[in-house]
């Protein structure tokens, strides 16, 4: 008996899948005949196919995890070229400047108009080649009346009973902060110390027209954006042109 046992599993262990092959087919003649009991032989069998299907002898199950692990891989992302981002960008400044188109022409061209004073000082003072100071401060000045007036379309906005801003502590205060730094920027006896207060205040108006009232039309949120620019530009040019005067000295 044992050296037949030994041959079995012998023969077990070295052809596992001709055994599971002819013990399936015994086993469903087995099942087919209630009468007749298992051998031994027949017992041995089945538990020998029963551990031939295990996942560690089953080529099909080995094969399936290895080609699944070939299909998986990471999500592939497309990158945004930089011309992509360069036609976007250009697209979107290209919508902002038509939306001037809807403004109400005296609005334009007031709001354009007002800009001649900022411009004219540093363009007057590269043409001569020479810094005058009384334009500076002239400058300086009709800048800190450009804001206190930026800062007081917020109390114009608000008091109406049908606006959407209520005249309440937050937008009057938000009101009364650039005249504030307007008149601190005409206390300054440099100019150029105004000009950086009153680049200061710009901002700040900025942002309130901008982020704190969302129901201005696109067309005066463009104007304001527009004009800011112009006017911070024009102030840095008069402060470097001052910079420069005194480096030639």
């Amino acid at each position: 008996k044992i050296k037949m046992f030994s041959l079995v599993q012998r023969c077990c262990y070295s052809t596992p899948f001709k055994l599971h092959k002819f013990t399936g087919a015994r086993l469903l003649l087995h099942g087919k005949n209630k009468t007749t009991c298992p051998s031994p032989i027949l017992r041995l069998q089945r538990d020998v196919s029963l551990l031939s299907r295990s996942p560690s002898f089953n080529p099909a199950s080995l094969y399936a995890t290895n080609l699944q692990a070939f299909h998986t891989s990471l999500p592939f992302s497309k990158k945004k070229t930089p011309r992509d981002s360069e036609m976007k960008k250009s697209g979107i400044l290209k919508r902002s400047m038509e939306s001037l188109k809807d403004a109400p022409k005296p609005a334009l061209y007031l709001s354009l108009a007002g800009l001649i004073p900022f411009v004219s000082v540093p363009l007057t003072m590269a043409i001569q080649g020479t810094y005058y100071p009384e334009l500076a401060f002239a400058q300086v000045t009709y800048g800190a009346v450009t804001v206190s007036f930026l800062g007081g379309m917020r109390w114009g906005f608000a008091l109406p009973e049908e606006s959407p801003a209520k005249p309440d502590w937050l937008n009057l205060a938000n009101g009364i902060v650039p005249p504030m730094f307007a008149w601190q920027a005409l206390l300054f006896k440099d100019s150029t110390s105004g000009a950086v207060m009153l680049i200061m205040a710009l901002g700040i108006a900025l942002h309130y027209d901008i982020s704190l009232l969302p129901d201005y039309p696109r067309w005066f949120k463009v104007l304001r954006v527009v004009g800011t620019v112009v006017m911070v530009l024009s102030l840095l040019a008069t402060a470097a042109l001052k910079a420069v005067s005194e480096m030639q000295q």
